[in-house]
């Protein structure tokens, strides 16, 4: 298999603190022998674990950029024993340009792993975190909101997997971050994830959901940061203590796609139910009008099952196949 084009200009190898650039080389209309430059930070200190820690999967999402830019900016690592790796907008053209895709090749950055050493932008960076780095990582984080078309309730999330001890060790990492929300996901497509492929290589892999909207709040930052710390921590990588969310933690789970309410009609989406309601099976959630006409009668939503409203989409108009809202069984 070819070698994949990206160049580290900081040294895994090395002890300390690094500054440097993931460089993908880029030939564009503006720039012949081009490189896009996709910062990254190390710290490195002693013996222990490796920590690789990510945000701007899709980059219409802000809350991990912002804890991560701030974690890379410590200058002291003294409480450190181990590596982190930090690479706080992985997919740094969508982060750019506020997008959830690549503007380069329009590729969903979590739908495309392992990725391509010889393919699109968007495939190289995947076949360098594939090949490189997540090789020689033991826990993955990778932060999400729900971007420009979502918002979310603030949630740790692990996954099921086939491996049982693998999951235990997935979801004790995800309820150490201390989020609102501890969820047990589950992805309508995981194929070429991001969450697939850390997972399918026994790593411990722990994502979130904080907010949406494209945009951040100072709460849903908080929990970003204070996250980062308790996940390094739990890890044995940082010492302290686990700083808990100050109210308990709510337990969830997804056990099936009846948990998802997709849009069969194109119009304006009046919502019945907010974020974090409790709905029970039947219950009226939302209208869907048509906006072509005044004298249509809107199209009514109903809950597939008991629970918790845990993510809704945000513009008010939808087309057919939005996901409307995602509702959880409270555990």
């Amino acid at each position: 298999m070819r070698n994949n084009p990206i160049t580290a200009t900081i040294n895994f190898d090395k002890e300390g603190i690094q500054h440097g650039f993931l460089k993908v080389p880029y030939s564009s209309n503006t720039s012949a022998y081009g490189s896009i430059m996709i910062p990254i930070t190390q710290f490195k200190r002693g013996e222990g674990p490796t920590a690789l820690l990510t945000g701007a999967n899709h980059g219409d999402e802000y809350e991990g950029p912002i804890a991560l830019f701030n974690l890379a900016r410590r200058s002291d690592i003294s409480n450190i024993s181990g590596r982190v790796i930090i690479v706080p907008a992985m997919n740094f053209p969508a982060f750019q340009s506020c997008d959830r895709v690549s503007p380069i090749d329009d590729i969903n950055m979590n739908r495309t792993y392992p990725g391509k050493p010889d393919g699109t932008v968007t495939q190289i960076i995947a076949d360098y975190f594939s090949r490189t780095l997540l090789p020689m990582t033991d826990i993955a984080l990778d932060i999400h909101s729900g971007g420009k078309t979502l918002d979310c309730l603030p949630f740790a999330a692990s996954h099921i997997l086939d491996n049982k001890e693998q999951e235990a060790t997935c979801e004790a990492a995800a309820k150490a971050f201390g989020a609102p929300y501890l969820l047990k996901m589950l992805e309508l497509d995981s194929g070429g994830m991001y969450d697939s492929q850390v997972e399918s290589m026994g790593k411990t892999f722990v994502t979130t959901e904080l907010g949406g909207c494209g945009t951040s709040t100072p709460y849903t930052v908080e929990i970003a940061k204070r996250g980062v710390d308790n996940l390094l921590i739990h890890v044995g990588i940082m010492t302290g203590e686990i700083k808990p969310n100050p109210t308990p933690t709510v337990s969830l789970n997804m056990p099936d796609d009846r948990s998802f309410l997709c849009c069969e009609h194109r119009g304006l989406l009046e919502p019945f139910v907010s974020l974090g309601d409790t709905v029970i099976k039947g219950d009226l959630l939302a209208k869907i009008h048509d906006i072509d006409r005044t004298n249509a009668k809107p199209h009514e939503y109903f809950a597939k099952r008991d629970g918790m409203v845990i993510t809704k989409h945000a513009p008010s108009i939808v087309n057919m196949g939005d996901n409307l809202f995602v509702i959880a069984e409270i555990i």
